[in-house]
């Protein structure tokens, strides 16, 4: 019989680095790394999508199309090369038309891409069904992703019911359980039937424990044709073991990540998966020796990113070379023998020996209660710190059940989890100041609600809708109101256009915010290119600063954030409602509006401006 293998997907350039060191991974360490991994023989290497288009401009000014040119340049065919995408949204965070989606995936696959894994935040197929037709046409691989959730723990009663109550009271309703193992399954073979020629169960939060790993994968093994692949993360502390239990139960691929970027909120060690295999009698498809390589050069590129990095370096260990103590040596047969006999505590027991001994971070106890993505809970945290407010993290940490229940029981997976914390700390603010819930939405927020997302596994409440949106109807994401972003004229370099070719528009069309600052320094750059190679004009005295005092009523920031758009100038008569600014904070949206018929008398601010809480905005006469 032929010894059973084991493909893997490795995820450490993208999921990985993003999932520990806040997509900080420039080109340049990129680079040194590629030659090591051209033989790695990975089948699958995930080296795109999800926050990297994003990061990359915001955060390293790069290009993400060079990254992935460059990439698949090195790679020369030998590992297939796939991205994360979130179906309708893509990379961003609104729905886009199928005109955006084909262009963007004809150029992606055009510079190298095979593998698209297509998930939709809230697991409506109706938001794949587009971009998996797409990805086949166009010559690539439609990866179905089934995004993994829990339906949210019960409310605790504010006060125990009393011995009568409990004698002779109904006992409490069990809600209905949403998120069963057919719903997944079905979900599965659905995406199987559109054409996606791989399903993956995505665990974004590490939510899947050993047994549920175990139940879940052996009936997707019995209901799908295609290769089924587990995605997991170690944040909450199951990932290592729930590996080991989709391994037993017949998975096909696994995402792993490379020794010094993984565990903790990654996915699992590879290393690590190697010795199970090797103890199982399974072959792990990929060069061992050369993942050595890559390992040695990765310790460099983690030293890099050493301001990101908030967990202690794990002890250095080479599967191939080096004598496990026998202690821990028990502790991988202790696993293995735990996970063939079900017993889900003693498994967990053996595989956090394990982490332990090797110095990977212990399971996150914040996260696993909460049952939160780990990027949604350090967003969180980030978010308060920015606002002064940290005493409100416990508050907003359990507002999120109300808040994913009042919005349709969403599954928490970008953007979802983004829109859904975000709002949990703006309720949490709203109560601090004695304002009625939700008294700030975020227009995403306002989306999500509308239905502009999609069908939510749980429809939303009509008075709820009513009360976020204005409407008790839902109004699904209307295709003909889409409005390309304009590529603009810039004056002051020349009146060159902002984006100068196709991919740098498609860029400007899915995240306009960043791309707009990333491509007005592209511009920026050439322009004083070409005055440096023509003599110097003239240089004109610039107007003197307006120092006149603010005598009259202001808006002032609420949060810190960068100015989108302003709608208004001096002089301007407004009325209430009036739309005066837009401003972006934590990745969110917020339409500001005028609270009374005014005058504006001076606009302190312009667009792409990074603003203070508290900042003076715009002056009133």
């Amino acid at each position: 019989m032929a010894q059973r293998i084991l493909k893997i997907r490795d995820l450490t350039l993208r999921d990985g680095q993003q999932s520990l060191f806040a997509t900080r991974l420039s080109q340049a360490e990129i680079d040194k790394l590629l030659p090591y991994y051209e033989n790695a023989g990975f089948y699958i290497m995930e080296v795109w999508g999800g926050a990297v288009p994003d990061s990359v401009m915001r955060y390293l000014d790069e290009s993400p199309w060079n990254r992935l040119r460059t990439i698949s340049k090195a790679m020369k065919g030998k590992s297939l090369l796939s991205a994360l995408s979130r179906g309708r949204n893509l990379f961003g965070y609104v729905p886009y038309p199928d005109s955006v989606l084909e262009g963007f995936y004809k150029e992606a696959i055009a510079n190298g891409l095979n593998v698209m894994r297509i998930f939709d935040a809230l697991n409506d197929i109706d938001n794949v069904r587009e971009s998996i037709r797409l990805i086949n046409q166009l010559g690539g691989i439609a990866d179905g992703a089934v995004c993994y959730t829990v339906d949210p723990k019960n409310e605790k009663p504010t006060e125990k019911p009393g011995f009568f109550a409990k004698l002779f009271g109904k006992k409490a309703q069990e809600p209905e359980k949403i998120f069963t193992d057919e719903y997944f399954v079905s979900k599965a073979v659905e995406m199987e039937r559109l054409g996606a020629k791989i399903i993956t169960l995505k665990d974004m939060a590490g939510l899947v424990n050993p047994l549920r790993a175990a139940s879940i994968i052996s009936k997707l093994k019995a209901s799908l044709k295609v290769p089924v692949d587990f995605h997991t993360h170690c944040t909450p502390g199951y990932g290592l073991a729930s590996s080991l239990m989709a391994i037993l139960n017949g998975v096909d691929i696994l995402d792993t990540n490379i020794w010094w970027f993984a565990g903790g909120s990654a996915a699992p060690a590879i290393e690590l998966i190697y010795i199970f295999c090797q103890k199982l009698g399974i072959e792990v498809e990929a060069n061992m020796e050369a993942v050595g390589e890559i390992r040695t050069h990765l310790l460099e590129a983690r030293h890099s990113l050493k301001a990101f990095d908030l967990n202690p370096l794990p002890k250095e260990f080479d599967p191939l070379n080096d004598k496990l103590p026998a202690e821990i040596e028990a502790q991988f047969d202790k696993a293995i023998e735990a996970a063939k006999s079900g017993n889900e505590e003693a498994l967990l027991a053996a595989c956090h020996a394990i982490e332990n001994y090797f110095g990977f971070p212990k399971p996150n106890e914040i996260v696993k209660n909460a049952e939160v993505p780990g990027g949604m809970y350090s967003n969180m945290v980030a978010q308060l710190k920015t606002l002064h407010a940290e005493d409100l993290l416990e508050d907003a940490m359990r507002l999120i059940p109300m808040v994913r229940r009042d919005a349709g029981l969403v599954p928490l997976v970008t953007p979802t989890s983004q829109i859904v914390g975000s709002q949990a700390v703006a309720v949490a603010l709203d109560r601090k100041k004695g304002k009625p819930d939700y008294s700030n939405p975020s227009n995403q927020f306002i989306s999500l609600v509308k239905g502009e997302y999609g069908h939510t596994p749980v429809p939303v409440d009509p008075a709820f809708r009513e009360k976020i949106t204005g409407s008790p109807v839902e109004k699904p994401y209307d295709v003909s109101s889409y409005k390309k972003p304009q590529n603009p004229s810039i004056d002051e370099f020349g009146g060159v256009n902002m984006a100068s070719n196709h991919e740098e528009e498609l860029l400007l069309e899915l995240l306009p915010t960043v791309a707009n600052t990333f491509l007005r320094k592209r511009r920026a750059e050439e322009y004083e290119a070409i005055k440096a190679s023509q003599p110097k004009a003239e240089v004109k005295e610039e107007a003197p600063e307006d120092n006149e005092p603010i005598t009259g009523p202001t808006l002032i920031a609420a949060m810190p954030g960068r100015i989108i758009a302003v709608e208004v100038k001096p002089g301007q008569k407004v009325h209430k409602g009036d739309l005066l600014y837009v401003y972006e904070a934590m990745k969110m949206e917020n339409d500001v509006t005028a609270e009374n018929d005014a005058t504006i008398k001076r606009v302190f601010i312009k667009p792409e401006q990074q603003v203070g809480q508290d900042q003076v905005l715009i002056e009133f006469e």
